[in-house]
This record gives C-alpha cells, structure tokens and sequence, in this order.
C-alpha cells in the first residue's frame, strides 16, 4: 500500500533548525513525497533508524518541579488521553516497525490507575526488548515494585535532583512527607535490591539551586549502586523561565562529580545513548552519566521517538509540529496499515536536531510532562 498518507499537523508547524542551522538552510521534508523512498522500518531523512519508544501514559503528575510544570498548571481532560487500547495498539504498530525498547514516561506514570496493565500489555509485545519506566519515585512502594516487575517491567529510571530535604522541597514544590527526597532514596535501593535495573537516577542541574548537589549524588551512586545521570537544563519548562544563565554545563557537572572520586571516561555505551558514561577509578562498577543537550548535543545518531498521552507523535522533544494519530486511533475504520503510515511518514520528518543555540530557537509550547521523557 502506499504510505503517502494525509498527517494531521497540529498548529506550531514549523520543523525546526538543527545546531548551527539556520531556518533559511533547512530542507523542506514532504512526507509524501518521501515516504516511498523508507522501507517498512522507522526511518527519518537524515537516515537514523528508529529503536527506541517513549510512550506518555499521562500528562498528571504528584510534584511540580521547577524545571517542568508551574503550579498552576491545568492537566489535559481524561477523555483526551489514549486508552490503555490506544495505548498498546501503538506500542504493537512501532513494534512492527523495529522499535525494540519501549519506556513508559509520565508526567508521572505511576499515577495511572491502570499502570499493570499497561506494563503487561507492553512486556506481552512480540519483539520487545526491553520495558523501561521512568518515575519520581514517590509511589514507588516495596508492593508496587513487586507488582511492576511482576506485569513485566525490567528496568526503572528514577528522578532525584537533591538529597537535601530542603532543596528536594523547593525544586519539587512539595512538602509532603511521602514526597521526600529520603522516601525516594528507600525506593532507589529497593528498586536495586529487586534486580529492575541496571537503576538510573535522572539529576537536572540547574545554576543557584542544586549544582551543589553533584557530588553528593554521585557519593550516593557509590553507597548504593546506582548509575546516576545529570542533565543538563533544557528549555522545557511549563513557564518558559530557561535561561542559559541557569545552565550547569557539562564540563562543570564533571568537575563537581570528580569531588566523590577520581573518574575515568567510558565514552557513550552506544552512538544513540544519550549520557556520556564514566566510572570512578576505585569503584569501577559505579557509573557517573552526563546528558548534554545543550553543550554536547547527540542529535546525529537519536534513535527516539515519543507519543504524547493525548495521542501525538512527536518526532523530537522539541519538535514544534506533533501529527495526530488520536483521531485515527479513534476512527474504527482505520486500519493497522493506516496508523503505520502514519508512523513512518512522520518519523521521516524528523528534524536534524534540536537547535536550542540556534538564533532562531523557539521552546516548545508543551512542558515535558505534557511531552513524555
């Protein structure tokens, strides 16, 4: 069948530039007119196979991290959101296309009443290599790690970005006990103890409020043996506050981790890995990440894709057109066949990169909750 399909593009319909790309220089993409030139496979122009699905389950989520969502945010209606159907029946239709890792991202995804029986209906996927989901860890409760590794889940990322009670409740806009910076530290090492790793912990370090906390994460990494991965601060937040000001570069966020021990680089554990790896010199099973979007950007070999709990593909994190794939979703007349023509001429849109140097960088209008790490 033919893949030149009609993509529903929701309004902010300009791709955008890639680092040091200005909009003038940007290759028109016409997914019609290109989509007999991809096999069946998830392929963009620029000729990065796709392998990796971040499918949003939820744009909710229990805290209100500085660097994601203000206060006030409103949440998208419930009957906006995909299905648990919905939900799996994309999963299958990337997975037909050579996705092979699927993680399961929020908002908070654990909040998701029916979270076991996405995580089942995920891990029971044909072709799947491997389930992953990334959490806060506030609900991550010794029965529920029991549960979710139960239904399927190998794998668990989790977000601390402090381990100062004080900082945690600032940059969280929490003060409730179970939202802890402690609570989420009793998750990790349960997480650890259960085998749902290799566990990561995600840091965003963000300049005045916890590029302190560096080295006293990566002490940590080491007392319980988890990798933890410090992020660079990326324009994604719900009140388009960033500034370059705020941003803790990666060269930085090295020397600060280097105060827990001497570290030795370990490059990227492949081209389409996100995080810089290195391991302390006298611990050389605690891995030390660095994710540099801004400062390192890894654009050329990106081999993800995310579907937004309201059912749009994203084709970048700062994509600034998303294609409808509710509507089909939602049309029983649509097809297998349809909704992967779908998926395989908006992956070919695809932009080059991210830009956020770029002098004509616009910030996403969704935060990252509403987008899906």
């Amino acid at each position: 069948m033919s893949r030149a399909v009609s993509l529903h593009i929701l309004p902010q319909q300009a791709t955008h530039a890639s680092e040091g790309q200005s909009a003038s220089e940007r290759p028109e993409v016409t997914s019609a007119a290109r989509s007999t030139d991809h096999p069946r496979r998830l392929i963009d122009s620029h000729g990065r196979t796709i392998r990796d699905l971040r499918l949003s389950i939820t744009d909710r989520c229990n805290l209100r991290c500085v660097y994601c969502m203000e206060p006030d945010v409103q949440f998208a209606r419930r009957e906006s959101l995909l299905s648990v159907a919905e939900l799996l029946r994309v999963a299958r239709q990337c997975v037909a296309l050579g996705v092979e890792h699927i993680r399961i991202t929020g908002g908070e995804p654990t909040v998701h009443p029916d979270l076991l029986a996405i995580i089942a209906g995920v891990a029971a996927i044909d072709g799947v290599r491997d389930v992953a989901m990334t959490t806060n860890g506030c609900l991550a409760s010794a029965e529920a790690l029991r549960n979710w590794k139960g239904a399927g889940l190998r794998r668990l990322t989790f977000s601390l970005d402090s381990v100062s009670e004080a900082t945690f409740a600032r940059m969280t806009r929490s003060n409730s006990p179970a939202n802890s910076a402690g609570a989420v530290i009793a998750a990790i090492g349960r997480a650890v103890e259960l085998g749902l790793g290799p566990v990561k912990v995600n840091a965003v370090i963000i300049r005045g409020q916890n590029e302190d906390e560096v080295p006293k994460l990566a002490r940590l990494a080491r007392a319980i043996g988890f990798e933890v991965r410090f992020i660079e601060f990326m324009p994604l937040d719900s009140g388009h506050r960033w500034d370059p000001s705020l941003l803790v570069p990666a060269s930085e966020i090295i020397d600060r981790a280097s105060e827990a021990g001497e570290l030795v680089a370990h490059g990227r554990d492949a081209d389409s890995s996100t995080s810089e790896t290195f391991v302390f010199r006298d611990a050389p099973d605690v891995r030390i990440g660095v994710i540099a979007p801004v400062t390192r950007p890894f654009c050329g070999a990106c081999s993800r894709l995310r579907i937004t709990a309201d059912g749009k593909i994203r084709p970048c994190l700062f994509s600034l057109a998303e294609v409808d794939l509710r509507s089909a979703l939602r049309d029983v007349s649509t097809t297998d066949e349809h909704i992967e023509a779908i998926l395989l001429d908006a992956v070919w849109s695809k932009q080059r990169g991210h830009g956020i140097t770029a002098p004509d960088f616009r910030q996403p209008d969704r935060p990252m909750s509403a987008i899906g790490g």
